[in-house]
């Protein structure tokens, strides 16, 4: 539900227009250094205000509210808070009759009836992943020299990103784009199989991430097209460097030493400034639907230090595992 890991875990909590949004990491070690200046840096890369972005602007300020002392980590639960300070939660009243194409709204009706929070998309709201970022900074800390770096290579099918966004801003529409994330001096052995795989465990973390459609790991879905000679990576030393890297440094499910390389795929943002058609519950009619609110016209420019956070979250936790299985 909303809880990952087996040993290094994570609680996420918060909606988009509640009184604030965070998350429990539990099992984190002690006597790691850690204060809220450490999550500045991700925190300020995930944020909105540059061309294509929402322009909700919100202070984005951690507050940690437990498992630290004297700038270490204690190794209790630690608890991250960011309170909400810009919602208007207004242009969200027509969505319970008039559920918006491509959002969780009319799912998320149906699983929870009239409780459930939809302004601003509620739970199921990207604002949510804030707790995965600052997750991540700590996940990072345990890590130590691994180094993990996530880049928008194309948005709306294209490298070209200023007339990609140039032409959604002006259509009043949104689009997609490709992020690819690479880990880098990552130790072997990593991986319990089958179910903790370490494609497992980091598919897992990126597809909890709000827009999120697709992910394919070293050579991916080419891989069908190759014959096994073409896509095994000859072995050239003892540390397990090897010729080519289609496995993206994963062999059953386990690191081999060489590069993780994936790429995720985002879909275009689901509010647009569009009118699109979408049934009114209440009076079981098809009407036309123009969405109110402040939206991304694409979310994957703030998407790639999110998919560097889980993949952090996802590695420390086998880290951890395979230590305690050691």
């Amino acid at each position: 539900m909303n809880t990952y890991g087996r040993i290094f875990k994570i609680s996420i909590f918060g909606e988009s227009h509640g009184k604030g949004v965070g998350i429990t990491i539990d099992g984190c070690p002690s006597g790691i250094s850690l204060t809220e200046e450490d999550l500045l840096p991700d925190l300020s890369r995930r944020k909105s205000g540059a061309k294509g972005t929402t322009p909700r602007i919100e202070k984005d300020l951690p507050n940690i509210l437990s498992g630290t002392f004297k700038g270490k980590t204690t190794g209790a639960p630690i608890i991250i808070l960011f309170h909400n300070t810009n919602t208007q939660s207004k242009d969200y009243s027509n969505l319970l009759d008039t559920p918006r194409p491509g959002h969780a709204d009319f799912v998320a009706q149906h699983k929870f009836g009239k409780n459930n929070d939809y302004t601003g998309g509620g739970h199921f709201s990207g604002r949510i992943t804030l707790g995965l970022v600052v997750a991540g900074t700590v996940a990072k800390k345990i890590l130590g020299d691994v180094k993990i770096e996530a880049n928008l290579t194309e948005i709306g099918g294209s490298k070209d990103f200023d007339a990609a966004l140039d032409k959604a801003i002006k259509n009043h529409d949104s689009i997609g784009g490709i992020v690819e994330c690479k880990a880098n001096n990552l130790p072997i052995g990593l991986g319990e199989p089958f179910f903790d795989s370490v494609e497992s465990m980091i598919s897992h973390l990126v597809f909890a991430i709000p827009a999120t459609k697709g992910i394919e790991f070293g050579s991916g879905f080419d891989a069908a097209k190759m014959t096994g000679s073409e896509h095994n990576d000859n072995i050239l030393s003892a540390d397990g460097k090897t010729e080519t890297n289609h496995a993206a440094g994963i062999n059953g499910g386990i690191t081999n030493g060489n590069e993780i390389v994936f790429r995720v795929a985002i879909k275009p943002t689901s509010s647009i400034g569009v009118s699109q058609k979408t049934m009114n519950i209440s009076t079981s009619e098809m009407e036309d639907l123009l969405i109110e609110g402040r939206h991304d016209a694409c979310i994957a420019l703030r998407v790639p230090v999110i998919v560097e956070a889980v993949t952090a979250i996802a590695l420390a936790d086998l880290k951890m595992l395979d230590k305690a299985r050691r």
